[in-house]
């Protein structure tokens, strides 16, 4: 079939493999074009089908040669229907894995419930004997809580009052003013709940119970901080308050592991783009400001180029893991310098519908939006046929 993008709002309704394929593939002769780290060799990536997490399974894949197991909440596609992005870059994650005599396996379903832990215990055991990372990296709206069975639903929104600044429509590139009603108390501890912490700690405490931990294992989870202007939406909203929650966990998790001399880190990461970013007013302005600034000064990163750099020069150097005053890895470094971030916020004041082409990136965001969906990636032909039924290789048909 041909497949075309198919948007409803902020969201794209169809993915494209062979562009899935394509992009994997980029990233992974980005990695390999870095060198070898000395990194982990025997991983577990939870939310390991898109962004950080993908990036993460092939950091550790193609910079350390390391087996990688990935769990991750996909749709499977069906004839004459597409399946979810992450469902494809998984498939051509495994495919390239396996070319290069890596061990690839994957479990598609929900990581917060204590059945798929349980799958992804048994799989280290029969495969790996331990693992030596993992990765923490969901970001779904929604958790069933596997303990009470009732189900959480998050929400973006400032607390303690309106917030109304400037946004923009990416498809259309008008700016706008918008308004967004502050959070119920409800609305937080859901938040939290969904977001927070919480799930991490009960994959590791699960994890080290079972012995698939080993020694001086690490684990990573990820969060953002960002500039003032996203403030009152972002880090001081409801996602502010899990984020918190999150970064106050990775201290608890290092007691955990402790007797096995490990450590828990959060890592800060650079504002990008993806399908939650794209759906919180405010961002999408910001991320075409900041990109427009950081390409000038030849600092830009992407999705691999950030987790790439996370591993070769934070976490896998020899020496002691480097963090701030609150213990957090920092590799927002570049966006957060004070000169970007004083020429975004002059950018900002002037930013219009009639100039935010010429001062912004907004078809960089664009074209990043869309290959986060196997869209406008080059070299892929678009107009030819496309096979929609692409499987991963490692889950069994239904």
């Amino acid at each position: 079939m041909i497949i075309e993008p198919r948007m409803r709002g902020f969201i794209c309704l169809t993915a494209h493999p062979g562009g899935a394929a394509q992009s994997v593939k980029n990233q992974i002769d980005y990695v390999k074009s870095k060198g070898a780290i000395a990194g982990a060799k025997k991983v577990l990536v939870i939310g390991a089908s898109t962004g950080f997490g993908l990036a993460s399974r092939i950091t550790s894949a193609f910079g350390s040669d390391a087996a990688t197991i990935g769990v991750f909440f996909e749709k499977p596609p069906m004839e004459g229907k597409t399946a979810s992005p992450g469902w494809y870059n998984s498939a051509a994650f495994e495919q390239f894995a396996s070319e290069a005599g890596l061990y690839a396996k994957s479990i598609n379903g929900d990581a917060f419930s204590d059945e798929v832990k349980q799958q992804a215990i048994d799989l280290i055991k029969k495969d790996l004997g331990k693992v030596d990372l993992v990765i923490y990296s969901l970001a779904s709206p929604v958790r069933t809580h596997p303990k009470t069975g009732e189900t959480y639903r998050s929400a973006l929104k400032p607390i303690g009052g309106v917030y109304s600044n400037k946004t923009v429509d990416f498809h259309t590139g008008k700016v706008s003013e918008v308004s967004i009603q502050p959070a119920s108390q409800e609305d937080i501890d859901n938040t939290v709940v969904v977001m927070g912490g919480e799930d991490w700690a009960m994959w590791i405490d699960a994890l080290k119970a079972a012995d698939v931990l080993e020694q001086g294992a690490l684990t990573v989870a990820y969060s953002y901080i960002g500039p003032a202007v996203t403030e009152p939406v972002y880090r001081k909203g409801t996602i502010g308050r899990a984020k918190d929650d999150l970064e106050a966990t990775a201290f608890k998790i290092s007691d955990t592991l402790k007797d096995l001399g490990g450590n828990a880190y959060v890592s800060v990461n650079k504002a990008l783009v993806t399908q939650a970013s794209s759906a919180i007013p405010v961002i999408p302005l910001y991320i075409s400001l900041l990109y427009k600034i950081m390409k000038q000064e030849g600092v830009h990163e992407g999705t691999i180029e950030q987790i790439q750099r996370l591993y070769a020069e934070r976490l896998y150097t020899g020496g002691s893991v480097p963090v701030d005053d609150k213990g957090r890895i920092r590799i927002d470094d570049l966006e957060m310098r004070d000169d970007i971030q004083e020429k975004v916020a002059d950018l900002w004041a002037k930013a219009t519908t009639e100039n935010l082409a010429e001062i912004g990136d907004l078809e960089g965001y664009r074209t990043d939006f869309y290959h986060l969906f196997g869209f406008d990636v080059p070299s892929v032909d678009y107009k030819a046929d496309a096979n929609e039924m692409v499987q991963v290789p490692s889950i069994p048909q239904q």
